[in-house]
């Protein structure tokens, strides 16, 4: 995906070359991969294309929406055509307004408040959630998370009161009734959508939270620090942390793996350019993403803190930090 609105679509079996390309006439602002069929969205401007593949393999252009706003959030709903003759529903935060699309309707307003705009947006099988900005002046109308049924488009959930802006909300890979939060105030916040009350909250991270997901018993929380944290979510925790140049913008985890993209605010150094000789300046301006394994030999050279022994007085390994270290022995 290029900043000239060129989009390449590329397989994990067959990675040497894209299985699928095409282009936007402007700036991509968001794009959606689904996790559970061949199909990926892409928004520009206020254009949104969903291209999907069939049975054979060959991919095609599914839909094009147009809506009236500029749009910054993009979600594909998990399961909406995993079955033959569905068609796959998309979500979509435009400034202060979430619609819900399906190519065989207009599209349909799920959340609206003018001037409120969205900060966040998730969506699971049967529910959206998406962080909205303060009501207004008064103090007592802070920034929330408004949680809606996909099928009837009626509120469900009210969550949080916060003086800074909800950035991040995970609701499709949390537990059920459950959703966890980041936040600017560097909070996160795990709220129990029957109730609307805050279970969890946890503290951490020197800037905002940038992106969070949990699962049954843990939480791992990236910042615009850089830092990334693997919490306990039962006994409030944190187990353990890196850090890394940039802000981690995107992080997922399965059972064995932590993926984290960590992509700089600001992407071209200043007083740089490509025909400049010192390369260092350009690496630093450059995102990476990191992909830990936890499944494989514990002999091998990954976390070298975490083999430490009693035998020894501290244990240290360059930005790798237990969050409760070892005793001193004396």
């Amino acid at each position: 995906m290029e900043t000239e609105g060129a989009v390449d679509v590329w397989s994990t079996v067959l990675a040497r070359e894209p299985v699928h390309h095409y282009q936007h006439c402007q700036e991509i602002q968001a794009i959606a991969v689904a996790s559970d069929s061949a199909a990926i969205a892409t928004c520009s401007g206020y254009q949104i294309r969903l291209e999907s593949s069939d049975e054979k393999g060959y991919w095609r252009r599914t839909y094009q929406f147009e809506l009236q706003k500029l749009v910054s959030y993009l979600q594909l709903v998990p399961g909406a055509a995993v079955n033959s003759g569905e068609n796959q529903l998309l979500v979509a935060a435009a400034e202060d307004t979430v619609y819900l699309l399906n190519p065989d309707t207009e599209p349909k307003v799920l959340h609206s408040i003018y001037g409120n705009n969205v900060t966040c947006l998730d969506v699971s099988i049967n529910q959206v959630a998406c962080g909205v900005k303060s009501f207004g002046w008064i103090m007592s109308h802070g920034n929330k998370v408004q949680v809606y049924c996909l099928q009837t488009s009626q509120p469900l959930a009210t969550l949080g009161n916060s003086a800074g802006d909800f950035t991040c909300v995970n609701l499709k890979d949390s537990p059920p009734y459950l959703a966890v939060t980041g936040n600017k105030d560097r909070k996160v916040r795990v709220y129990d959508l029957r109730t609307s009350k805050e279970v969890i909250s946890l503290y951490g991270h020197q800037l905002g939270v940038s992106s969070v997901q949990m699962d049954d018993w843990k939480i791992v929380s990236g910042g615009e620090e850089g830092l990334v944290c693997v919490w306990e979510q039962r006994m409030g925790t944190k187990l353990w942390e890196m850090h890394s140049r940039h802000p981690v913008r995107h992080l997922h985890f399965g059972a064995h793996t932590l993926v984290t993209a960590n992509i700089p605010d600001e992407k071209c150094p200043r007083g740089a350019s490509i025909m400049d000789d010192d390369l260092t300046a350009h690496r630093r301006h450059r995102g990476i993403i990191y992909v830990y394994d936890f499944s494989i030999d514990k002999s091998a050279p990954v976390l070298p803190i975490c083999r430490s022994t009693y035998d020894e007085d501290v244990g240290y390994s360059y930005n790798i930090a237990l969050s409760m270290p070892y005793d001193q022995i004396k």
